[in-house]
């Protein structure tokens, strides 16, 4: 699962938030708890709450139901 989701991320996620000049990377999967960092223009960006709910965590579940939550690290 961990490799699918970094799959899910570099192709998926990461091409949108390259337009912003950030990104995120998977930390942690445990429990079906999914951990993320964000980097470069997301990182401390005051929309990136925004981003993880409106933008990432739909995309995540969308692939893999089984996750129950997604973080920031």
């Amino acid at each position: 699962m961990i490799e699918k989701i970094k799959e899910i991320i570099e192709n998926e996620i990461n091409p949108q938030l390259q337009l912003h000049a950030g990104g995120c990377e998977l930390l942690d999967v445990d429990d079906g708890v999914v951990t993320l960092r964000m980097y470069g223009g997301c990182s401390g960006c005051p929309s990136s709450s925004i981003t993880l709910f409106n933008g990432i965590v739909p995309i995540l579940k969308e692939h893999f139901p089984e996750i129950k939550d997604v973080l920031l690290g």
